[in-house]
Formats: C-alpha cells, sequence, structure tokens
C-alpha cells in the first residue's frame, strides 16, 4: 500500500464508523446540488460518506486495487489532485445532469482513479468477481455503459450513474492537462537546449526517502546519469520524471 492510498481509505473508514454512531453527519455533509450554495463544503466532503456497509466496501476495494501502482506511476501530490478533481467533476456533473439528486460516496473519486489506471495501463487484465478476465480499457467502456444506462433509467436501483461519468470525466481532462503541461516544459526551446542551474537545485532537492521505493531506484538511476553523463543528457522521460517530484 501507498501513502495516500492508505490515508484516503483510513479517512473513508473513520468518517463511515461516525456515521454509523451519528447518522445525521450524513444529512449535515452529503452533497445536494441545491444546496451548493449554502453548503459548498460538501462538494469535497460528500466523498467520504457511504450509506452502508457494501458501499464503502466496494469503492475501498477498488482504491486498494487500482491506487497504489498509480499513485507510484504518478506521485502523492498528482495522484491526490486526481482523486479529489475526479470527485469535484462528478458532483458537478451529477448537478447539471441529476440536479434533483443527492449525493454521498467515493465513486466518483475511484472511478478517476480506475480510469487513469486504464489510461497507463490498458491491456492489464482484470478479473471480475475474482473469475471473469477483462482488459481495464474495455472495463473502462463496459463501467461508461452501465451508467449511461443507469443515469437514463433503463437500470433500477439508487446509484449516481451520471457521477461516475463525471469521474471518468474530471481524471481524463485532469491526465491530458499534465500530459500538456509536461509536454510543453520540456519541449520550450530553452529547456531543450540546456537544463539551468535552477532546474538541478531543484531536482536536487527532491527527498528521496519519500519516494515509493521503486522510485528511489529510479532517482538513483537518473542522479547518476547526471554525474556520470551530464544533464544535457537526460531524455524527455527522465526530466519529466524530476520534474513530477520536484515540483508537489
Amino acid at each position: 500500500m501507498t501513502q495516500w492510498v492508505t490515508r484516503l481509505m483510513i479517512a473513508n473508514c473513520i468518517v463511515f464508523v461516525l456515521t454509523l454512531a451519528r447518522p445525521l453527519v450524513l444529512n449535515s455533509f452529503a452533497y445536494v446540488p441545491a444546496l451548493i450554495l449554502e453548503r459548498p463544503w460538501t462538494l469535497i466532503t460528500y466523498m467520504f460518506l457511504h450509506g452502508g456497509f457494501g458501499h464503502i466496501a466496494f469503492n475501498m476495494l477498488g482504491l486498494m486495487f487500482f491506487g497504489p501502482r498509480l499513485e507510484v506511476f504518478l506521485g502523492g501530490g498528482r495522484f491526490l489532485w486526481l482523486y479529489f478533481i475526479s470527485g469535484l467533476v462528478a458532483a458537478l456533473v451529477s448537478t447539471v445532469l441529476s440536479p434533483h439528486s443527492p449525493i454521498i460516496g467515493a465513486s466518483g473519486a475511484v472511478y478517476g482513479v480506475f480510469l487513469g489506471f486504464a489510461l497507463y495501463w490498458p491491456r492489464e487484465v482484470i478479473r471480475i468477481w475474482g473469475v471473469f478476465p477483462v482488459e481495464a480499457r474495455w472495463m473502462v467502456v463496459l463501467m461508461t455503459a452501465i451508467s449511461l444506462l443507469g443515469g437514463l433509467g433503463a437500470l433500477a436501483g439508487n446509484i449516481a450513474h451520471f457521477a461516475h461519468l463525471g469521474g471518468f470525466l474530471g481524471a481524463y481532462a485532469y491526465l491530458r492537462w499534465l500530459r500538456y503541461r509536461d509536454r510543453i516544459r520540456i519541449s520550450h526551446p530553452s529547456r531543450a537546449m540546456q537544463v539551468s542551474k535552477g532546474d538541478l537545485e531543484r531536482w536536487e532537492r527532491i527527498d528521496r526517502e519519500r519516494l515509493h521505493e521503486v522510485n528511489r531506484d529510479e532517482l538513483d538511476r537518473v542522479r547518476q546519469k547526471i554525474k556520470a553523463q551530464g544533464a544535457g543528457s537526460l531524455s524527455e522521460g527522465e526530466r519529466m520524471f524530476l520534474d513530477r517530484f520536484s515540483t508537489e
């Protein structure tokens, strides 16, 4: 388990136990579209509320299965942004398409995490119920179809299907923006020709001990390459790696 996945799971479980002891917490911190101007904080707090054990178990299992690998790949800061942006967009999409439906749960945020996983590892095989193998990319298609059908009323159940689609949308938009920003940062002429002293100082300040062990090894390798061959020898991917962990 990684740092932020663990913390998010603990926070969700603590709040769930609190709501069992004090059910009124659900009413106070659930997201109600009609009350968004009166209770704007619920755009965040609703993500930590769940309506039952099955609800929280589904979301936490999804976060546990798909979150750690994505957090290691993106870095903790970007992973958190992905999580909360997905949850925020999920609430906003639900507001537009289902304005009279209150929502609770981390599903929108977790759907965003899954989309991120599927974008980076599209052919990773996922076993539904531990039996049926499906590649991650096709799982996204299946989940999108289910959410569309559910949102249009074809499926029964008190589920915020449009919020799930919003989670996909928020994650996709954020990851596309990250890719664009990193490409601009790397491909800018002044950076393509040389590495500035400021870059080297910023990369040197990366705290190795805060990284996942996989990223520690990569950081050691890249730093050794700089010492042996100079910063100008770094590839675009290596610069992106250093930038990712020096800007969190």
